[in-house]
């Protein structure tokens, strides 16, 4: 997979070069290109906002230096682009799958009061939110979408069995999990994750994962019948 970031502050991109994923980047699973598309700005002084028409608080990043940036990165609209706002539909594990057999991928972080909607719709073909609240530029949606976009391809993880039975793969949380000592502060791990039983365990599991579900998300719950 191909990925491309254009943004105001390339700096904010870099938490995708260490860990699981650094490590896939690093083994080429997939690719990743920021872009500071203040460089294309025509503005002698390489301002790439303006205010609003129509009057309002705030500053509107100009169609210009994004479409520019935007066709030097992918002039045949190769990739699958996507704006990242707070207006967009929400992202989730399903969309994340979605987005994940995508081979090309090209987010814009947007920052200020917005973007010019101009651009928005003749270059970008998706808008994409990661929650209702509001942040001060889309970098942090960006790292959040990739992450979770770039976890689910093939090499990434060291076990794909990591991938199996997850939160919100079926609408329900995960379930608790325990490793040794089996009694930590006179605490123990439930007797049935000890007795072999994996029957049993699996059916204790999904028990935990609707009770879990039921209590801090009943709106999944909702959404499998």
């Amino acid at each position: 997979m191909k990925i491309d970031v254009l943004t105001l502050f390339p700096e904010m991109l870099e938490p995708l070069k260490v860990g699981i994923i650094g490590r896939a980047l690093n083994k080429g699973i997939f690719t990743l290109n920021v872009t500071d598309f203040r460089e294309f700005s025509k503005d002698k002084h390489k301002h790439v906002d303006d205010y609003s028409f129509g009057g309002g608080a705030g500053m509107i990043i100009a169609p210009q230096p994004v479409a520019d940036a935007v066709n030097s990165v992918d002039s045949k609209h190769e990739a699958k682009r996507i704006y990242l706002s707070p207006r967009g539909r929400v992202f989730n594990q399903t969309v994340a799958k979605e987005l994940a057999r995508e081979e090309r991928l090209l987010f814009l972080c947007g920052s200020y009061e917005g973007v010019d909607q101009r651009v928005l719709d003749k270059c970008f073909d998706d808008e994409i939110s990661i929650g209702d609240y509001i942040m001060t530029c889309g970098e942090i949606g960006a790292l959040a979408v990739i992450n979770t976009t770039v976890r689910l391809l093939s090499g990434v993880l060291g076990s794909e069995e990591s991938l199996e039975k997850e939160s919100f793969d079926d609408n329900l949380l995960e379930y608790p999990q325990y490793t040794r000592p089996a009694v930590w502060e006179g605490i123990k791990v439930p007797e049935v994750l000890l007795s072999g039983d994996h029957a049993e365990v699996d059916k204790w599991r999904q028990q935990k994962r609707i009770e879990i579900t039921k209590e801090r998300r009943p709106d999944l719950l909702k959404k499998k019948k």
